[in-house]
C-alpha cells in the first residue's frame, strides 16, 4: 500500500474532489428505478352481423382477449366502428385486429394502408382475407396479404395438424414442430404464397391431416395450404382460423377457436411481437417442481393458507399469519405451455382452484381435487424484486390477497395490476 503524503492535496483541491464525489453519489441515488414497460394498445375491429360461426368467434374473442391482456402486457378495445381507420382514430393503437371483416369504403381502406405504411401493426383472422375480387383492392389482397382470391374451402369445420415451417419468427418460436389446431373452416387461395419473396410462411397444413373436411365435395385430399404467415415488408400476421363449428338450426357453437393452448401461444406471442414487446417467452420463473414453498404476500406479509388445515374439496384458501405449518406449504407442478398447478402439502391431490370456474372479478379461491381444469392452473410470473404474481389460466386474472393483514380473509382472483397485494415471495421449506 502506498502512503499518500499530506502535501499531495491542497485544501481547495480536496474540497473539490469531495464535492464531485458527493455529486456523483447524489446523482446516482436520484436515478429512479426503471419503470415497467407500458402496455401496448390493441384495437379489434369487427362486423358481428354475418354468419353465426363468425359472430360466435367475435363473441368469444371479445371475451378471451381481455382476459389475456394484463398478463401479457396489452390493453384491448373492441369496436364495430370501421371509420376509426378513416378518421385517424386507429393511430392511437399500436396493433389493430380484423376479427371477421375488412375495410369496405375507400376512406377506410386508404386510412388502413397509411396506418400500415407508417409503421402500424396488424393481425387478421379467417374471413378478413376473403374476397373473390382481389383487384378491387389489389394492395391489400395481392401485395399486403399476397393471397389473391378465395379459391376453395373445407367443410365442415374440423381441427387440422399444422406443420410449423419457421420457428425463428418471434410469433412461432414457442411452437412445436407440429400441433393440432382448434376447429375451423379452412381457406385456400389463388396465389401461391411460396412464390412471393415478401411472404414468410410460418405454418401450413401437415399431410397427416388429409383428408381434411367431412363433406366429400369440400374435402382436401392433398396439396399445399399455408395457414399462418407474415409479409416482411410490414408488421403483420394472418391466421386462417376464426370459424367455429355451429348448429345452424339453433346458432349454437359446437367448438371454440381458443380451445388449443398451442394455437393460443401463437396468438399471444404474435401480439407481443406486433406490439413491440421484447419477451415472447411464456413468462414463467425458475420455480422448483420438487420443493415445497410458503407464499408470503408482499402487501400485508400474510401467507397463503388452507383454512383449518383442511384437505377436502371446498376448503377455503385464505390469508393467515405465517406459521410454517403444512397448511401453508405448496408445490408447483407443470401442466403444459408454461402453466402450473399449485398443490397443497396436506393433500397433494388438492390444488388451488377458482371456485365454479368463475372468470368474475373477486371470485374466491378454494382447494379442490385436480381434474385438469384451466381454473386450476396458474402461470408464475417473476417480478423484478424476486416475488411472483400468479396468473389464472382460464381468466388471465391474478391471485390476490387483501389490502389488510387480517387473518382468515379468503383469497380471490382480480385483474392483474402489479400491486403488492398480487405479489408473493416464495420461501423453500424443508
Amino acid at each position: 500500500m502506498h502512503r499518500v503524503r499530506a502535501s499531495s492535496f491542497s485544501v481547495p483541491s480536496l474540497c473539490l474532489r469531495l464535492f464531485l464525489l458527493l455529486a456523483v453519489l447524489l446523482g446516482t441515488a436520484a436515478v429512479p428505478a426503471r419503470a415497467a414497460a407500458a402496455p401496448f394498445r390493441v384495437l379489434a375491429l369487427y362486423n358481428g352481423t354475418w354468419d353465426a360461426a363468425h359472430i360466435s368467434f367475435v363473441k368469444e374473442a371479445n371475451e378471451w382477449f381481455p382476459r389475456q391482456a394484463a398478463a401479457n402486457g396489452f390493453t384491448y378495445t373492441a369496436s364495430n366502428n370501421w371509420d376509426l381507420l378513416a378518421n385517424g382514430g386507429v393511430n392511437a393503437y399500436q396493433v389493430v385486429l380484423f376479427l371477421d371483416d375488412l375495410p369496405q369504403t375507400a376512406a377506410q381502406r386508404t386510412g388502413f394502408e397509411q396506418y400500415m405504411r407508417s409503421g402500424g401493426a396488424w393481425m387478421g383472422f379467417h374471413v378478413s382475407a376473403f374476397t373473390t375480387n382481389a383487384t378491387s383492392w389489389s394492395w391489400y389482397h395481392n401485395q399486403f396479404l399476397g393471397s389473391g382470391n378465395f379459391k376453395s374451402n373445407t367443410w365442415g369445420p374440423t381441427t387440422a395438424v399444422l406443420r410449423v415451417e419457421d420457428r425463428t419468427h418471434p410469433a412461432a418460436k414457442n411452437l412445436p414442430a407440429t400441433f393440432t389446431s382448434s376447429v375451423s373452416e379452412w381457406y385456400s387461395w389463388s396465389n401461391d404464397l411460396r412464390q412471393n419473396p415478401d411472404i414468410r410462411i410460418l405454418a401450413s397444413i401437415d399431410p397427416s391431416s388429409f383428408p381434411l373436411g367431412t363433406d366429400p365435395n369440400q374435402t382436401w385430399y392433398s396439396g399445399y395450404y399455408p395457414i399462418l404467415w407474415t409479409n416482411t415488408r410490414y408488421r403483420m400476421l394472418y391466421a386462417n382460423f376464426g370459424h367455429n363449428a355451429m348448429d345452424y338450426s339453433t346458432n349454437t357453437p359446437l367448438s371454440s377457436t381458443f380451445a388449443s393452448e398451442t394455437q393460443n401461444r401463437f396468438v399471444l406471442d404474435g401480439l407481443k411481437w406486433l406490439g413491440g414487446a421484447t419477451d415472447t417467452q411464456p413468462p414463467s420463473g425458475p420455480v422448483s417442481e420438487t420443493a415445497w414453498y410458503t407464499l408470503r404476500n408482499a402487501g400485508n406479509s400474510t401467507c397463503v393458507d388452507a383454512r383449518g388445515a383442511g384437505t377436502a374439496n371446498g376448503t377455503v384458501v385464505q390469508q393467515y399469519a405465517c406459521n410454517g405449518t403444512a397448511a401453508q406449504q405448496y408445490q408447483f407442478r407443470s401442466t403444459d405451455s408454461g402453466y402450473l398447478r399449485i398443490t397443497g402439502r396436506g393433500n397433494p391431490q388438492q390444488v388451488v382452484d377458482v371456485t365454479d370456474r368463475s372468470t368474475a372479478e373477486g371470485a374466491p379461491l378454494q382447494l379442490w381435487s385436480y381434474s385438469g381444469g384451466q381454473n386450476q392452473q396458474w402461470r408464475a410470473v417473476q417480478q423484478t424484486d424476486g416475488g411472483y404474481r400468479l396468473v389464472a389460466r382460464h381468466s388471465g386474472k391474478c391471485l390476490s390477497a387483501s389490502s389488510t393483514a387480517a387473518d382468515s380473509v379468503q383469497l380471490t382472483q382480480r385483474t392483474c395490476d402489479d400491486s403488492p397485494a398480487q405479489s408473493f415471495r416464495l420461501t423453500e421449506q424443508p
